[in-house]
């Protein structure tokens, strides 16, 4: 039943997003990531990184871009190992919109809670907020969470296997 009320809360969305409207192109939800353009794997800046009032990054903040096109719906890369304390920026690149969803019932347990502290500004329980444009990000803090697999997803795009697995060593 969670799942439908996501799906239509999706649909609706989309439906909405159709309409137009403005938005900042380059902007991070976030607010976590550093301004400029950010390399696949980048050291933590020298105070903390924060993704929002949970625990702070304090380690590497690795990429992962967003992507639709003729090729389908997915994240680049879907499966990536990081170390407790990192954190993941995903950016949008095309054929949004996209956004970052967990699912409590397949995550570690005690994990929920603290993931959900360190995810900024969600639309629902352990749900980013779509990205509709190009260049927009989301930064989600990995630290203060037990080791294990975190499985993910894109809530509009999850019937097209837009998904992947965070492990955290």
């Amino acid at each position: 039943m969670r799942f439908l009320g996501h799906a239509l809360l999706a649909s609706a969305f989309v439906l909405g997003a159709c309409a137009g409207g403005d938005s900042a192109a380059n902007s991070d939800t976030a607010a976590a990531a550093p301004a400029a353009e950010t390399p696949a794997a980048t050291p933590a800046a020298t105070g903390a990184t924060t993704a929002a009032a949970g625990t702070p990054i304090t380690g590497t903040i690795h990429e992962i871009k967003m992507v639709g096109d003729e090729r389908g719906y997915r994240y680049e890369p879907a499966d990536i190992t990081i170390k407790q304390g990192d954190g993941i920026k995903f950016v949008m690149v095309s054929g949004g919109p996209h956004n970052v969803g967990f699912d409590p019932a397949e995550l570690p347990a005690g994990a929920a809670d603290v993931l959900s502290a360190n995810m900024p500004n969600q639309m629902s329980p352990l749900q980013s907020p779509f990205m509709m444009n190009a260049d927009e990000s989301y930064t989600i803090s990995f630290a203060g969470l037990p080791a294990g697999k975190y499985p993910y997803h894109c809530l509009p795009h999850l019937a097209m296997n837009m998904k992947g697995v965070i492990t955290i060593q």
